[in-house]
Order: C-alpha cells, then sequence, then structure tokens
C-alpha cells in the first residue's frame, strides 16, 4: 500500500506545478506587458527583462517571451514547459502560455 500512496502524492504534487506555472506564465506575461507599455524607448527589451525578473530557474531554462506592441495595446505572451518532479517516471511535454495586454502609455 505504500508505494501506492507515494505514486499518488508524487502526482499530486506534479499537479500542483502544473498550478504553480499557470500562475508563473500569467504574471510574468502581465509584469512583461505593463514594462514594455510604460517604456519610451526598448519596449521588447524592458518587457523582456520584467518577465524574467522573478522567473524560477527550473522555468527559466525553457521559457520563451514574445512582446509586440499595437496600435493601443501592447501584448505580451510568455510560455513555460512544466518541469517534472521525478524525471524518467513520467514525462510531462506539457507547455503553458500566459497572455497579458496592457493601454499603451505616452
Amino acid at each position: 500500500m505504500t508505494p501506492f500512496i507515494i505514486l499518488i502524492m508524487l502526482v499530486l504534487w506534479e499537479l500542483a506545478l502544473v498550478g504553480y506555472t499557470f500562475v508563473l506564465a500569467g504574471n510574468a506575461a502581465d509584469e512583461g506587458a505593463r514594462a514594455g507599455a510604460g517604456a519610451e524607448f526598448g519596449q521588447s527589451a524592458a518587457c523582456r527583462r520584467a518577465a524574467r525578473e522573478d522567473m524560477p530557474d527550473a522555468w527559466e531554462k525553457n521559457a520563451s517571451y514574445s512582446c509586440r506592441g499595437g496600435s493601443s495595446l501592447y501584448r505580451t505572451t510568455v510560455t513555460l514547459k512544466v518541469p517534472v518532479l521525478v524525471p524518467g517516471l513520467f514525462d510531462l511535454d506539457v507547455s503553458i502560455a500566459g497572455d497579458a495586454a496592457s493601454p499603451q502609455e505616452g
């Protein structure tokens, strides 16, 4: 019975990592959009810097950032790969995207 309980705990922990990845992607996209919309020069660089600022190492190595301006909104998309708690036991090849937009300033 003990191995079954341990397996269930590992699956629940992996599901917690999936949820945390959703939170990280959304927050990073929001921070990047806000920084890009408020930057006078170098909007894309400001966006990427703000989106990466608080990203943990386990998510940073597979992250991709897309920052683009428009006529009235500055949009950011951050895509993160869910890290695997136990490599080799099961591999989740799941990427989660967070999207955000902020009104252009100035």
